[in-house]
């Protein structure tokens, strides 16, 4: 998902040239869908984006859909593990699952990171890979003062143009831990991490006292989202 502005042009180009020019980019299958073409150009259009674009082709029906990841530890500091390379090896493991349907339905991996899980991969795939970590979250104590002195904006400063006064640790991260595994000893925050659900919303609110563990992995989960019509 790293392009470059040459590279999008050239792709716009290729398919005005064999298409309709209307293109869907990274929806919820994550993929590049070129939408509208004729049968004689499908040949062409599959050898253009394989041997000069050198990109994948996946498809749509009962198969393996394309995998898909977030950016990873290529550009985010929370990621728990290196979503390219899985989704890398994912995508050349499953080659044939990918370009040939034989399922009685598609079937979808995606992987997350961290418990951010910004591809949205428990409600999106069949089998959600989510980076995460069994140690103890780190805390830097004179950060976490910091923040209670306002010294540091909390989320980063995502919404210092809105005025909700001076910065509540109590309000805004203890009481809306969903297990209730934090809480404040004098001038100490505390975690009980055996309690600790991965909600990641004290480290997203305080990121520069609060961090992810280093013994770092990976939760698996397998079954897939299907509609409730009845009951």
């Amino acid at each position: 998902k790293f392009y470059n502005s040459k590279f999008l042009r050239r792709l716009c180009d290729m398919w005005d040239h064999r298409g309709s020019g209307i293109c869907n980019f990274h929806g919820s299958t994550g993929d590049v869908i070129f939408i509208g073409t004729t049968t004689d150009q499908l040949e062409p259009t599959f050898f253009d984006l394989s041997h000069q674009f050198d990109m994948d082709l996946g498809g749509s029906g009962s198969n393996l859909r394309t995998p898909a990841c977030c950016m990873g530890k290529a550009r985010c500091e929370w990621s728990c593990l290196d979503t390219q390379a899985i989704c890398y090896d994912l995508t050349m493991t499953y080659q044939d699952e990918l370009h040939r349907p034989a399922f009685p339905y598609k079937f979808k991996f995606k992987i997350s990171g961290c418990p951010n899980n910004c591809v949205a991969a428990i409600a999106r795939s069949c089998t959600s890979i989510i980076g995460t970590w069994r140690d103890q979250i780190r805390i830097d104590q004179k950060a976490v003062q910091a923040y209670i002195g306002g010294e540091i904006a909390p989320n980063a400063g995502a919404f210092s143009d809105r005025d909700w006064g001076p910065f509540d640790i109590q309000k805004e991260v203890i009481d809306l831990c969903p297990s209730g595994c934090m809480w404040m000893d004098g001038n100490e925050l505390k975690i009980d991490d055996r309690e600790c659900t991965r909600c990641m919303h004290c480290i997203n609110v305080m990121p520069s006292a609060l961090r992810p563990g280093v013994d770092c992995g990976a939760t698996i989960l397998n079954g897939a989202k299907a509609p409730i019509l009845e009951g």
